[in-house]
């Protein structure tokens, strides 16, 4: 018994859009490795919506991911701990 799945038939495949149409958006292909962390992982893979855009579309995508790894790298430091003095607190001296 072979469990080897058959390739589809050529009329069953997608057709390459970059075959067709050389202007076309072309997929990077660049490998994203998961980290471990959940919204950093999900902000790397929004990367690849770039992919199926044209390059001025890039833009929106970049800076989206940037503001989502920002806001992530700030959350690590919003660490739960007791709360700051009030900024009106002020030691005094002697």
């Amino acid at each position: 018994m072979n469990d080897a799945v058959p390739e589809p038939e050529l009329a069953d495949r997608e057709p390459d859009l970059t075959e067709e149409d050389p202007s076309a958006p072309a997929p990077l292909d660049v490998p994203r490795t998961p980290t471990g962390n959940a919204e950093v992982d999900a902000q790397l893979q929004r990367l690849a919506d770039a992919d199926h855009l044209a390059t001025d579309g890039h833009l929106q995508v970049y800076e989206d991911v940037h503001q989502g790894l920002r806001d992530a790298l700030t959350a690590l430091d919003a660490r739960p701990g007791p709360p700051a003095p009030p900024s009106s607190y002020h030691q005094s001296r002697s």
